[in-house]
């Protein structure tokens, strides 16, 4: 059955009056905003467009994440097994893990547990322990800056086994660095060369080259790869001299490089490298991997060991 029409004209024109005057403030709030948003022209012209470092900007923009929520799904293994310091971070480390605009990505979804509360043992996950005979060092990963390097790191954890890993050179800061890691004015730039060299080639393994990442300035306490790996080193000083010569993907934590420094003080023989004296371990001494699981506000840590 229809419904009663009741003052059917009156309605239809009073429904058109309403309908124009909607089209006519629409018409005049679009041309305001249109006014009050348009980019500078003259500004575009004179920058000739926009700028790269701009592009950079809007693309670490995209990153940030939000801090105590989880975004982009459940966490994928890779990201169960390591932990940033930042949701912004933990982004950008998966992002590394694509190809190219069109490639694949290994990495497809990420998680970010920044509350200390909530997150309880499983918040700060990402150092790694070096375990030897005089301590274990406590490195720190840095993922955003060398993901290649820092997915091997993962790659020997999962492997369960690091057989073949050791350090098998050793070299004190002699009277050229003091004991901040400072050069001493003057002073000659080795040898000695204030540090502790070794090898994270597992026996049984196939290595692949890892590829040039972030190099920054060596600093005390930095974990660098010589060349493309496995050979990789840690300093005891800050090596201005090296000019940015190495990929560093991790740092010991600042109250572990004493146990480095023991490292440093065991028996060597001396050996020429290429023209330079160098001192060798008179034996290797192996080393162990952890994967840490950090309770926070102290360094006791449970770890699963792999030898």
């Amino acid at each position: 059955m229809g419904r009663r029409q009741i003052n059917s004209e009156f309605g239809r024109c009073a429904f058109l009056v309403i309908l124009l005057m909607g089209f006519v403030s629409c018409s005049v709030v679009y041309v305001c905003f249109s006014v009050a948003f348009r980019p500078s022209t003259s500004s575009l012209v004179e920058n000739g467009g926009l700028r790269e470092e701009d592009l950079e900007i809007e693309d670490r923009e995209c990153c940030r994440g939000v801090e105590h929520l989880e975004l982009w799904g459940d966490a994928v293994r890779w990201g169960s097994d390591f932990k940033v310091n930042s949701s912004e971070k933990c982004c950008r480390a998966c992002k590394e893990m694509c190809k190219g605009d069109d490639g694949p990505c290994l990495c497809d979804s990420w998680v970010f547990c920044g509350d200390r509360e909530a997150c309880g043992s499983r918040f700060g996950e990402g150092i790694v322990g070096l375990e030897t005979n005089y301590g274990v060092l406590h490195v720190k990963l840095f993922p955003d800056c060398a993901p290649h390097s820092v997915t091997y790191i993962l790659e020997l954890l999962a492997s369960r086994h690091c057989s073949g890993c050791q350090f098998y050179r050793a070299e004190s800061r002699g009277t050229s660095w003091d004991s901040e890691g400072n050069h001493i004015e003057n002073a000659p730039f080795g040898p000695p060369f204030a540090l502790i060299q070794g090898t994270l080639e597992a026996h049984g393994t196939i290595f692949k080259k890892i590829p040039t990442e972030d190099c920054p300035t060596i600093r005390r306490g930095s974990v660098a790869w010589v060349g493309s790996g496995p050979e990789f080193f840690i300093s005891l000083a800050n090596h201005d001299e090296w000019r940015k010569a190495y990929t560093v993907f991790g740092s010991v934590l600042p109250e572990d490089i004493e146990i480095a420094e023991k490292i440093a003080q065991l028996p060597t023989v001396p050996e020429l490298w290429s023209n330079i004296n160098v001192s060798v371990l008179e034996n290797p001494l192996p080393m162990r991997f952890q994967r840490i699981k950090k309770s926070f506000g102290n360094l006791k840590l449970n770890a699963h060991r792999f030898k």
